[in-house]
C-alpha cells in the first residue's frame, strides 16, 4: 500500500482553557484517493464530555472554529456528554456547523452506558447520521469513497468482525471507532485511514511525553496523534475535546483535527 502522510498544526489558537486549544492539520496522500476528492477536506472532533471543561462559552467557540475550518464533512468520534440533561443543547449548537456531506458520527463507551436514545433522537432530528457498524458513502462526481463505524468497540463478542471486510481493496475507506484499540485487536481489512479518540491525549502527561494513566490496552502507543497498528495501517488519534474524571489538561491540548486528502 502506497501512502504517504504528513502532519503539522496549522492553526495554533488559544482560547481560554474551556475552549479549543488547536487546530492539528494532517495531509494525507494516498493512491486510492479519487480525483474528485484530492483536497477534500474532513474535520474530526471527539470526546466532547460536555459539560465537563467544556462549557457554553467554549461550545460556542467550538462550532465557530469548525465553520472556520470550512470542512467538506464533520465527523465525531464520541463520548458527547457528561448528562442527558445537556444532549438537545449540545447537538442544537453543533446543528449549526454546515457542510456539504453533513455531521457523521460514531458512538462512545460513556455513550453506551447513558443517554444512548437521546443522542440518537437529537442526532436524527437534526439530520446527523449514526454509524453502528454501517457503512456510508459520499460521492463526487461520479466518484466516491466509504466511510465505516465501529458499534461500540468494547464489545468485541458481538462487535469484533470489521465493518470493512465487505468492501473493495480499491476503495478508499476511513474507519472511526471511538478507542484506538480496536484497530489492533481485530482485523480492519480494507481499511485505509483510521480516525479515533478515547484517550484524550493522556490529558494529564508530562511535557507532552508521557501520560502516567491513560485508557488504552497499549499504554502509549496509542496516546496521541498519526500512529500505525501492526498491519501498518495508519491511525489518526485527537487528543479530543472535553476531560473525564478531572476536570485538568496539561500539555495535551484540546483540539480539532483537519484532515486534507490528496490522490497520490
Amino acid at each position: 500500500m502506497l501512502l504517504l502522510l504528513l502532519s503539522s498544526c496549522s492553526s495554533t489558537q488559544r482560547f481560554s482553557s474551556h475552549g479549543v486549544g488547536r487546530v492539528k492539520k494532517y495531509d494525507f496522500f494516498h493512491k486510492d484517493i479519487p480525483a474528485a476528492f484530492d483536497g477534500f477536506r474532513i474535520a474530526f472532533i471527539s470526546d466532547l464530555h460536555y459539560k465537563s471543561t467544556l462549557q457554553k462559552a467554549g461550545l460556542d467557540k467550538l462550532v465557530g472554529q469548525l465553520q472556520d475550518v470550512k470542512a467538506d464533512v464533520l465527523l465525531m468520534g464520541g463520548d458527547y456528554q457528561e448528562g442527558c440533561d445537556v444532549v438537545p443543547e449540545l447537538f442544537d449548537k453543533l446543528a449549526a456547523v454546515k457542510t456539504r456531506f453533513g455531521t457523521i458520527g460514531v458512538m462512545g463507551n460513556n455513550d453506551y452506558e447513558r443517554c444512548y436514545d437521546e443522542i440518537i433522537r437529537e442526532m436524527q432530528r437534526h439530520g446527523m447520521k449514526m454509524l453502528e457498524h454501517q457503512l456510508d458513502t459520499l460521492s463526487l462526481d461520479g466518484e466516491r469513497i466509504i466511510l465505516a463505524g465501529v458499534r461500540n468497540p468494547f464489545d468485541l463478542k458481538r462487535n469484533g468482525v470489521s465493518p470493512t471486510l465487505s468492501l473493495s481493496t480499491n476503495d478508499f475507506v476511513i474507519l472511526l471507532t471511538h478507542t484506538p484499540d480496536y484497530a489492533e485487536e481485530v482485523p480492519i481489512t480494507n481499511t485505509d485511514l483510521v480516525l479515533a479518540g478515547h484517550t484524550h491525549g493522556g490529558q494529564v502527561t508530562l511535557f507532552g511525553l508521557y501520560a502516567p494513566v491513560i485508557p488504552s490496552a497499549y499504554g502509549q502507543r496509542f496516546r496521541t496523534g498519526l500512529k500505525y497498528t501492526s498491519a501498518h495501517i495508519p491511525v489518526i488519534v485527537t487528543n479530543g475535546i472535553g476531560t473525564s474524571r478531572k476536570r485538568l489538561r496539561l500539555f495535551a491540548p484540546s483540539e480539532i483535527v483537519l484532515i486534507v486528502l490528496h490522490k497520490r
